[in-house]
């Protein structure tokens, strides 16, 4: 037996946090009766509906990592009609969701799954998994890192954890970054680069916790070993 809030979950339908909202509004249903927060149930033997439809936990979870490449959205439909995550993965076997997020013009490593329990681990704040980050950037370049590093807030006074800064390489008028932080705040590097006077012209996450994204192509994914399902959740 498990709380419904957590079966929802790990069904992908939404977030633990909804799925509360869900069950506080009297629209989750067990065996025909409404469930209120704090019921638990069996999925293997319970009906659980949420408006009617059913909730079913997938016979066979999915966890993989995909690079994402410019101009897509990190959205399983878009009503722009732009080109989305979804689409990139649709031969995975199975319908999965975005551990997090890369804003269209972000390129590099997207994690997806079918498996709610495993996103909301990553994802809860107090997990704080590193995201590394190559940034080529123009502008104020003298400098540069040591701006970076000293920010410990953004433009609305959102508090931050102080990044970790290294130069990767120099082109003339412009410089590779490395860029780590651990919040993974609302575009937080481009708010930072802002910040520190710099443009960002290029931004590709390279790294989340121990997950390299190495020499993937852009546009392709494959599915994480058990080694490093278990590793990210360390």
């Amino acid at each position: 037996m498990d709380r419904l809030q957590k079966i929802i979950s790990a069904a992908g339908v939404c977030s633990r946090r909804q799925a509360e909202e869900f069950l506080r509004a009297g629209r989750v249903a067990v065996n025909g009766r409404t469930a209120s927060l704090g019921d638990q149930a069996d999925p293997e033997t319970d009906r659980i509906t949420l408006d009617g439809r059913p909730v079913v936990l997938p016979a066979e979870k999915f966890y993989l990592m995909l690079h994402k490449p410019r101009g897509v959205v990190t959205t399983l439909s878009d009503e722009k009609g732009r080109p989305t995550v979804a689409g990139l993965v649709s031969g995975c076997g199975g319908r999965v969701y975005p551990v997090g997020r890369l804003d269209m013009d972000s390129e590099g490593l997207l994690l997806l799954t079918s498996d709610g329990a495993f996103a909301q681990r990553l994802a809860h704040p107090s997990h704080r998994m590193e995201k590394e980050y190559h940034v080529t950037v123009s502008g104020r370049l003298t400098g540069c890192r040591e701006r970076l590093e000293a920010l410990t807030a953004l433009e609305d006074s959102t508090p931050i954890v102080p990044a970790r800064v290294d130069a990767v390489e120099r082109k003339r008028d412009r410089m590779v970054l490395s860029v780590t932080i651990h919040q993974g705040l609302n575009r937080q590097v481009r708010r930072m680069c802002a910040l520190a006077e710099l443009r960002v012209e290029r931004l590709v996450r390279v790294r989340e916790g121990s997950l390299v994204l190495g020499d993937l192509p852009s546009g392709r994914w494959r599915f994480l070993t058990p080694e490093e399902r278990e590793a990210l959740l360390k």
